[in-house]
């Protein structure tokens, strides 16, 4: 009788361990992905899970979802992923499927030819509003004086809080709200010989959540406000535009004066020194002179004749 049942049990269990092979032709039924966990990072959703080996075949997975709605009122309806159907690796990044602040069901199955699995569902619906928000990445750099930051791009969703003081005690923190990464911003305009520091939080107004500001990072301004050959140079120019400038004025108001107000200069034989009647004096003595010396002239000829 004991030997009766057991093999009864041997043969049953040969029959059920060949049933599989007798449905498929020979071939395993190809087993559902298993562990299915979605790993979300500053509003990066990537669904994954435990890969199907089937030794020397390449097995792809399709991935389907259901929101709030679908979940509640047609619960039937799973809506193929956007970048997920067929896909070789076992993950899928579902970000572009996640589009509201709602649970979401998740599942995938896997496929091998002509084979398909089972689904597999995620044991507990995801919501955006669970990942993890990290502190953004941040480079600071000077201009001059001038403080600049330029803050990691996390995407259109993402704002950011920059907290910057003086590093000094008592020093006030100021707070500026930054709305997209990737750009160069200045800060502040930093006073010589003092040292600022600054930290930033990511804000995501869809879910309403905030990360931890970052570790602070400080930077010191020399305390030369300009160096000693620029400061040379800076104040001989100045030197020369304060005589120049006024040089310059007067030469153009000589050039006016002379374009609208000519100057005519008379040769020396044109120029009247004296007054007429003065003129008219000398030229009567000079007229005297003149006959005395003809008399004369006349008389010592005479003379020299006789």
């Amino acid at each position: 009788m004991v030997l009766k049942e057991i093999w009864t049990s041997l043969i049953m269990w040969f029959f059920y361990a060949l049933i599989p092979c007798l449905l498929t032709g020979g071939v395993a039924i190809l087993p559902a992905p298993q562990n299915l966990s979605v790993h979300s990072t500053n509003m990066k959703h990537l669904l994954m899970w435990s890969p199907v080996i089937m030794p020397g075949e390449t097995v792809y997975y399709s991935v389907e979802y259901q929101g709030e709605y679908e979940s509640l009122y047609t619960s039937h309806i799973w809506i193929p992923s956007s970048w997920c159907s067929l896909t070789e690796g076992p993950k899928c990044d579902v970000t572009d499927d996640i589009t509201a602040t709602v649970p979401y069901n998740l599942r995938v199955r896997a496929t091998l030819g002509s084979q398909t699995s089972g689904w597999s569902t995620l044991t507990h619906p995801f919501n955006r509003n669970s990942t993890i928000l990290t502190p953004p990445g941040m480079e600071l750099t000077k201009d001059g004086f001038h403080l600049v930051i330029e803050l990691e791009d996390l995407g259109p969703q993402f704002e950011f809080l920059v907290a910057y003081w003086r590093r000094e005690p008592g020093a006030k923190e100021h707070v500026k709200t930054v709305s997209s990464g990737g750009i160069p911003l200045h800060l502040v305009t930093m006073e010589p010989g003092a040292a600022y520091c600054v930290k930033a939080q990511t804000f995501v107004k869809a879910i309403g959540r905030r990360s931890a500001f970052s570790q602070a990072e400080c930077v010191e301004v020399e305390g030369e406000v300009l160096p000693l050959a620029l400061a040379l140079f800076a104040f001989v120019g100045f030197m020369l535009i304060l005589v120049a400038v006024p040089l310059s004025i007067w030469k153009m108001g000589q050039l006016l004066r002379y374009s609208c107000c000519p100057v005519v200069v008379l040769p020396d034989t044109l120029k009247v020194t004296n007054s007429p009647q003065k003129l008219m004096s000398c030229r009567k003595e000079e007229v005297d002179a003149c006959a005395m010396t003809a008399v004369l002239s006349s008389e010592g000829l005479f003379r020299t004749w006789i």
